[in-house]
This record gives structure tokens, sequence and C-alpha cells, in this order.
């Protein structure tokens, strides 16, 4: 599979960050090609520049529609020679053009064990929810939010005095390991998707 990385960032950028680190150490094989932000102010995009990585701005408020939107991402991202695409905190929802663009080739970092809530405030929802575990999920993107084939999930117990911040931290910390253990996984290939499941190979 194509090893080339377009990371899609919209805030503070800490999984690209953990992606970078990954591949600088050899954890993970592959390179960045090309850093997106929606945002022209992205802490991100400084993350991003001190690595020596290429960076664009598209500022969805500048696009007639979402549609149009994805259309010039996918532009951009195919023009870098993108392969696999990342989701790092980009806050926006991603058409069935930009899925169909690079089909099963959309990853995204979700900071629940989904199915168990999905979309903002995931965290919040868990806390208010009463649960016992939380964690977070590796995805493969679809139309639908936060509803496509799992990839990995890890598990985060919820504390009596955990507050928002608190959980969300050691949520966090979870993400940064899984989310480029879940890329190289796809990368290495020979996996399948059968419905809303994820196949590695035997």
């Amino acid at each position: 599979m194509n090893r080339r990385l377009g990371v899609l960032i919209s805030g503070r950028g800490s999984n690209l960050q953990a992606i970078v680190e990954a591949i600088d150490s050899g954890r993970l094989d592959a390179s960045i090609a090309v850093v997106i932000s929606n945002k022209p102010g992205a802490e991100g995009l400084g993350r991003a520049r001190a690595a020596g990585l290429p960076t664009e701005v598209l500022d969805h408020r500048l696009f007639a529609s979402r549609s149009a939107y994805d259309a010039a991402l996918v532009e951009v991202l195919r023009g870098h020679g993108v392969g696999l695409v990342c989701l790092a905190g980009f806050m926006r929802l991603l058409g069935p053009e930009f899925v169909d663009a690079f089909p099963n080739a959309v990853l995204n970092v979700h900071p629940s064990l989904l199915p168990a809530f999905p979309g903002v405030d995931a965290q919040r929802q868990a806390l208010e929810h009463g649960v016992k575990v939380a964690g977070c999920t590796v995805h493969v993107v679809t139309a639908d939010l936060d509803a496509g084939p799992i990839i990995a999930q890890s598990a985060v117990p919820v504390l009596p005095d955990d507050s928002v911040e608190t959980l969300s931290a050691r949520i966090l910390v979870q993400e940064h390991r899984l989310y480029p253990e879940a890329i190289g996984r796809v990368l290495a290939g020979g996996w399948r998707v059968e419905g809303r499941r994820f196949l590695l190979p035997a």
C-alpha cells in the first residue's frame, strides 16, 4: 500500500505529533506527504512546520458548499501523492464523495469505545452516562459519523473523581500509542472489510 500519509487537522495536532514521533523512531514505516488544516491558525500547523513537513491551509469558510470543500481536499491530497488519509482532530464531516475518492483509506481516532458516544464531547458523554470504562477507537471513515469498521480500541478506566479534563488526558495518552499502531496495521495490508468488520489476516 502507498505509505504516503495525508494528515488532516483542525487544532493543536497532538495526534499528528504522535505519528511524526512514531515515524522518526522507526515504529511506523510511513512518510507524511502533507498536513492540511481547515483553520489557518491551528497550532498543529506549527508542529508540522517545525518537523519540516509540507503544509496546506484549506479554510472551509471560503467554499460555497461542503462538496466543493471536499473536492478541493481530494485535489490537494492527490497532488501530494497521498495513499492513506489520517484525520487527527479534524473537526469536519467528510461527505461520500471524499470517502469514495479514498476507499477504505481514510482513518480517524475517536475518544470513546465506539459505537458508544460518537460525535463531539465523547468524554463528557461518558462521564454523564456513568460508564466505568471509556477509551479510544481507530476506525475506517465512512460517510456516517464515527460508524466505520473498527481497526483497534484501547480501554481506559473511569475513576470516581474524574473530570472531563482528567479523563480526556488519560484517553489521549492511549490515542498517541494506538493511532500509529493502527496506521501501521493498515499499511501492512492483507486485511479486508466485511460489512462493518475490519478483519486482519489469519
